[in-house]
């Protein structure tokens, strides 16, 4: 089909690219300890890029059998674009191409998914309280990624998610955790750290309105990531005048000791491959190191437009499927220390950290599940407050990192020891 698609195209296009995905899940559902539904899917889809004259052209479909109307729709595309300097889709390259997230225990089998319901609840009984809902999922997927110049790469993978979100008087506590690799998921322990929030965080007190010493969580250090820091190092924003970091290449932008790193062959990544959304060799790129802002995100569109080298950020992303600037496995790190041990204040999740401004780096969110922190562990819980600042002055205030990470989608984070920080009681 991929070579029809290419003598269709030779006539339409100067150059296409075909990106064609298969995926096959299972899943189950709680409500309250109970599996409320269960299911199983499986699709495909194809996405077909076309280049002519320097305009780009775009179409999906989820019946490859329809290609042909794909290309069509493709090449109409084309004609509403505005047109670049376009310096070629990439030609084939030696690259690895085994499976770098692929655990061959993983089946799309309902027995692999009760078991690991049955752990998360067995984790969940630590501490009292009670299970509102929760999910175990399970997929593998594949795809392949060619062009008119002879690249031709396939991959296979898989993933495993587990969540869990349970209840103790007005106390409620969630946790989650996803990975390719059996090995490297814990469900019991996700359904001990969730029961652990519900059950501990009640009774609160009331926090005084003043600054102080915050341990973030890695799922809040990546909500944080997410609303502004990974949208300011996208090069197309930084060229459309969108990124705070526009203009400052070898600048100081963080902590000295802070470093943000995209490493795609870091095994601790979910989908790690050898190539980026549009066939480019990956590597390691240092956005950020040791407090210099060195470099930004591109992908082929987006170098070529504004005349950059392109750094193989193209991601797969949208209903469209169609590449996009993104990261592979964005790495936080800093000075690694027992960031516990005296007294802070540590919050787990913030609520509304998306609604922070892209731009400027401004919040104020809402705390979930805060707990005071010393001695090494989580001691007494807090009743909400808020938290503001600013996402890009964060990047300063890091004191230090736990050595203990976690992958949250495309990040790599440690939690994270901040100081200064604004916390707004209710009293």
């Amino acid at each position: 089909m991929i070579d029809d698609i290419f003598r269709a195209a030779e006539n339409v296009a100067d150059e296409a690219e075909v990106f064609f995905a298969r995926t096959e899940a299972i899943s189950a559902d709680l409500k309250q300890d109970k599996i409320a539904i269960g299911s199983k899917s499986s699709g495909s889809g194809i996405i077909i890029r076309i280049i002519k004259d320097g305009k780009i052209g775009v179409s999906c479909t989820d019946n490859p059998q329809t290609w042909k109307r794909c290309l069509d729709a493709a090449c109409a595309s084309a004609k509403f674009a505005d047109p670049l300097t376009w310096k070629g889709l990439p030609e084939p390259a030696d690259v690895d191409k085994r499976p770098l997230a692929l655990d061959k225990r993983i089946k799309t089998d309902p027995y692999l998914v009760t078991d690991i319901i049955s752990q998360l609840k067995a984790g969940s009984e630590a501490y009292k309280a009670d299970i509102t809902s929760g999910s175990a999922s399970v997929a593998i997927s594949s795809h392949t990624i060619a062009n008119s110049n002879g690249l031709n790469y396939s991959t296979t993978g898989t993933q495993v998610h587990v969540s869990l979100e349970m209840i103790a008087g007005q106390s409620t506590g969630y946790e989650s955790d996803t990975s390719w690799n059996l090995d490297q998921i814990n469900p019991q322990e996700t359904g001990e750290k969730a029961s652990f929030f519900a059950a501990k965080g009640q009774g609160g007190e009331e926090i005084e309105t003043k600054t102080y010493d915050v341990i973030l969580s890695p799922m809040a250090v990546s909500q944080l990531l997410d609303a502004a820091i990974i949208p300011a190092l996208s090069g197309r924003n930084v060229h459309t005048g969108r990124s705070v970091f526009a203009g400052k290449v070898g600048d100081y932008v963080a902590g000295e000791y802070i470093s943000l790193i995209d490493d795609p062959m870091d095994p601790r990544g979910v989908a790690n491959s050898a190539w980026d959304g549009e066939g480019m060799p990956v590597k390691k790129n240092p956005f950020i190191e040791n407090g210099v802002l060195r470099s930004f995100a591109y992908d082929l569109r987006t170098a070529y437009r504004y005349d950059e080298t392109p750094t193989a950020s193209a991601v797969r992303t949208g209903q469209s499927g169609a590449p996009a600037i993104g990261n592979h496995n964005l790495i936080l790190s800093g000075p690694e220390f027992d960031i516990f041990e005296d007294k802070a204040l540590f919050v787990h999740d913030l609520i509304g950290a998306h609604t922070a401004n892209p731009m400027s780096g401004d919040f104020s969110v809402e705390l979930s599940s805060p707990f005071f922190a010393y001695d090494g562990e989580l001691q007494e819980p807090v009743r909400t407050g808020m938290m503001s600042g600013n996402i890009f002055e964060i990047l300063y205030r890091i004191q230090g990192c736990s050595k203990e990470t976690r992958t949250l989608g495309s990040v790599i984070v440690p939690s994270v020891r901040l100081s200064d920080i604004a916390i707004i009681g209710r009293g």
